[in-house]
C-alpha cells in the first residue's frame, strides 16, 4: 500500500504501459516521494470529502511518460505528482481545487483543461514543506498546444 486508500497497483496503473508492455516501477526514492504525497495531499482530501477520489495517474516511468507525450520536467516522474478526478459525484474537481488551496502545503496544482469553469481533472505535486511553491495554473488548449497560465481565481472558463 502507498497509503490508506491507495494500493501500490491503483499507483502505478497504466493502460498506455500495459498495451506498450513499458514497464512502470518506481524505484526506492521514487516510492518515499509517492508515498509523501499520498499522505501530505491525497488522503487530507479523501478524509475531508469522505470520498472515493479516481486516480488519473501517479507514477510514470520516463518510458512512459515519453510514450503519452509527457513533459519532459513531468513531477509524476518523480512520484511526486498525481491526478485525480471527481468521477463518483461526490463533489466537484473545482471544490478539490478550492479546499486544497486553502488547507494543504503543495508545490503545484493545475486545473486541467476547464469545459465552463469545471477542470476536467486535478493535477496536484508535492516536493516537501519546505519546497513547495503552492503555484496553482490553468492548462488549456491555445492553437493545438497545451498552454498553462497562472490561475487568478477568475480565468478557469
Amino acid at each position: 500500500m502507498i497509503s490508506e486508500h491507495i494500493s501500490y497497483d491503483e499507483a502505478v496503473r497504466s493502460n498506455t504501459a500495459q498495451r506498450k508492455g513499458i514497464r512502470n516501477i518506481p524505484n526506492p526514492d521514487q516510492l518515499a516521494n509517492m508515498k509523501r504525497l499520498a499522505e501530505a495531499v491525497f488522503e487530507p482530501i479523501r478524509k475531508h470529502f469522505n470520498k472515493p477520489i479516481r486516480i488519473n495517474s501517479f507514477y510514470r516511468s520516463g518510458t512512459l511518460n515519453k510514450a503519452i507525450g509527457g513533459s519532459s520536467t513531468s513531477q509524476h516522474c518523480l512520484g511526486q505528482a498525481i491526478d485525480i478526478d471527481d468521477t463518483y459525484g461526490g463533489f466537484t474537481n473545482m471544490e478539490v481545487v478550492l479546499w486544497v488551496q486553502e488547507n494543504l502545503s503543495f508545490d503545484q496544482m493545475i486545473i486541467e483543461y476547464p469545459v465552463n469553469g469545471a477542470p476536467q481533472w486535478v493535477h496536484i505535486s508535492y516536493v516537501s514543506e519546505f519546497q513547495n511553491r503552492k503555484r496553482i495554473l490553468v492548462a488549456k488548449k491555445i492553437n493545438k498546444k497545451t498552454t498553462y497560465l497562472n490561475w487568478d481565481g477568475k480565468n478557469h472558463k
